[in-house]
């Protein structure tokens, strides 16, 4: 490890950082699961409407970029459209 007290900061922080990108990231795959595992059209559309909060609010948070959060949202409404 290194003596110089900056660069032992930045990597305090950088485990801070990444283990709150980690939550953040595993709550995402855990409402795209929730959301898949749905029978009905009916059941699933409350379970999306949170998913895409949280997909929103951790592009908010610099977690993810814009263009995976609207992949990840246009893939699950696909899903949801093919429900019946």
């Amino acid at each position: 490890m290194s003596k110089n007290l900056s660069v032992q900061k930045r990597i305090r922080q950088a485990e801070k950082a990444r283990l709150r990108n980690k939550h953040y990231k595993t709550l995402i795959k855990t409402m795209i699961k929730k959301v898949k595992a749905a029978k009905s059209k009916a059941e699933a559309e409350p379970l999306y409407r949170e998913a895409v909060s949280i997909i929103d609010s951790s592009v908010s948070k610099g977690i993810i970029h814009r263009n995976n959060a609207a992949n990840k949202k246009s893939k699950l409404a696909a899903y949801i459209a093919k429900l019946s």
